[in-house]
C-alpha cells in the first residue's frame, strides 16, 4: 500500500521522504528560543545533532541497543500507573535523560525543544523525562514538540503556505456504538458483540471494544466552549465511517476523535480509529477508519486531536520515521496532530482535553495549550503520575 501511495501521490513522497536540507535551511525554520534535537541511532554509536538559529553541534551517543533498551524500560514505567506516585519511577528515566540530553544540558534553559526521534525514541514522550541534571520533568520548564523530520516540516510549510483557514471551528467524533448490546440500540437482535464488523482485509477476527463512558462528556464539554454553529457533533450512530469520508470535514479547523485507536503491529496500514460498528438496526458495519482511509481524506484542518488509545503508534520504516495515524493525517494536509502513546484512562483524558481546549479558545497555540493542560493535570495529586498526563504528544508544526 505504501509503495502504491507513493507512486500515485508525489506529495506523499515529498512528505515522507523529503530531500535533505542544509543546516542553514533548518535554522530558518526555527524561532529564536527553539532548540532542535535530532537523533540518529547506529549499531555501534549514535548521534545527537543540536541546532538553533545561530549554531549547530554534533554529539556522539551510545549505540542503538543501549539507547533502545533504556527507552523501552522507561516507556514501560511511564505507561503504567505506579501506586507510589510520580517520584517513584526509579533511576531509569534520569539515566535515560542524561544519556540523551546530557551533552546539551547547558543549552536547555528557556528553550522550546523540538525533537526528531529515531527508532524506539519515537515512543518516548520527552516531556516526561527529568532534566538531565535532575529534578522536575522537562514539561515543567519547556514546551516540547515532536517532528518526523526537519525536512518534512519544510515541506509542510511550503505546501500549506497561503492556505485559507477553514471557516468553522470544530468537528468532534465521540461515543460510537460498538456493540449490539448497547442500550442505545432499540432492537431485539441477538445480544452478541459486533465482532467481525470489519471486512476481510486482515484485522483480527475477534475485535471487541468497550464503550468509553467519559468520551461523550469530554466531547460535549469541549463543544460547549464554542458557538453552536461552529461545531459539528458526530455522536452515537452518527459517529460512523461513512460520515467521515464525505468532503464536509474540510470546513473545520480542528478534528477531534474521542474513541479507541486500533494498532495492528503486523499490518500497520490496517491500524485506525474505531467508529460505530453497528447501525441503528443492529446490523454490523465497517466501523474502522483505517490508515489507508486517512491518507485519502481532503482536509482543511490545522489540528487533529486523537483522544484515543495508542493513536501515535506506528511502524518504523527506516528513512521515514514512524508510519502511523499521525503521519496519515499530515499527508491529508494537517500540519499538527495531538495523539497518545499508550492506553490512557478516559476520566483523566477528558479533564486534560477540556483544559487543552480552554487554552486554544483563550488564544494559545496548540503546543502551548497542551503543555498548560498537562501541567494542570500533573498538579492534581490523583493524576500526578506521568501515566495520566504524559501520553499525549504534539507532532508537527508548533507555530
Amino acid at each position: 500500500m505504501e509503495a502504491e501511495i507513493r507512486r500515485l501521490n508525489p506529495s506523499y513522497a515529498a512528505l515522507t521522504r523529503p530531500p535533505p536540507i542544509a543546516v542553514a535551511e533548518v535554522q530558518q525554520l526555527l524561532d529564536g528560543d527553539d532548540l532542535l534535537l535530532e537523533y540518529a541511532l547506529g549499531e555501534e554509536r549514535s548521534f545527537l545533532w543540536a541546532i538553533d538559529r545561530d549554531s549547530f553541534a554534533s554529539f556522539e551517543l551510545p549505540g542503538r541497543a543501549a539507547i533502545e533498551a533504556a527507552a523501552r524500560r522507561v516507556y514501560g514505567q511511564l505507561s503504567t500507573v505506579d501506586p507510589r506516585g510520580d517520584a517513584a519511577a526509579g533511576d531509569a528515566p534520569q539515566a535515560l535523560s542524561r544519556m540523551l540530553l546530557g551533552p546539551v544540558a547547558g543549552e536547555l534553559a528557556g528553550r522550546r525543544l523540538v525533537v526528531v526521534a529515531d527508532g524506539a525514541l519515537h515512543y518516548l514522550p520527552f516531556a516526561a523525562l527529568p532534566e538531565p541534571a535532575g529534578g522536575a520533568p522537562l514539561l515543567a520548564g519547556h514546551e516540547v514538540v515532536h517532528l518526523p523530520s526537519a525536512a518534512a516540516l519544510a515541506v509542510m510549510r511550503r505546501q500549506l503556505a497561503g492556505r485559507r483557514p477553514a471557516p468553522k471551528w470544530l468537528a468532534v467524533v465521540a461515543d460510537p456504538v460498538f456493540d449490539r448490546r448497547d442500550p442505545r440500540l432499540a432492537t431485539e437482535e441477538a445480544a452478541q458483540p459486533a465482532r467481525g464488523s470489519v471486512d476481510r482485509s486482515g484485522e483480527p477476527p475477534a475485535l471487541s471494544f468497550d464503550r468509553l463512558p467519559a468520551s461523550r462528556r469530554e466531547a460535549e464539554r469541549i463543544a460547549a466552549l464554542l458557538p453552536p454553529g461552529q461545531v459539528l457533533q458526530l455522536f452515537d450512530f452518527d459517529a460512523r465511517r461513512q460520515n467521515l469520508l464525505r468532503p464536509g470535514l474540510g470546513q473545520y479547523r480542528i478534528l477531534h476523535f474521542a474513541t479507541h485507536g486500533f494498532f495492528d503491529a503486523r499490518h500497520p496500514e490496517l491500524s485506525g480509529l474505531v467508529l460505530s460498528l453497528v447501525d441503528e438496526h443492529g446490523a454490523a458495519q465497517d466501523g474502522l477508519l483505517r490508515l489507508r482511509d486517512v491518507y485519502e481524506l481532503e482536509l482543511g484542518a490545522d489540528l487533529v486531536v486523537l483522544s484515543g488509545c495508542q493513536t501515535a503508534l506506528g511502524r518504523e520504516i527506516r528513512g521515514e520515521g514512524l508510519v502511523g495515524l499521525t503521519r496519515g493525517f499530515m499527508y491529508a494536509g494537517v500540519p499538527r496532530v495531538v495523539a497518545s502513546l499508550w492506553r490512557v484512562g478516559d476520566r483523566a483524558t477528558a479533564e486534560l482535553m477540556e483544559r487543552f481546549y480552554r487554552g486554544l479558545v483563550a488564544g494559545l497555540r496548540p503546543a502551548a495549550a497542551l503543555r498548560a493542560a498537562q501541567l494542570e493535570i500533573r498538579a492534581r495529586p490523583r493524576w500526578a503520575d506521568p501515566y495520566h498526563w504524559a501520553a499525549f504528544v504534539l507532532e508537527g508544526d508548533w507555530r
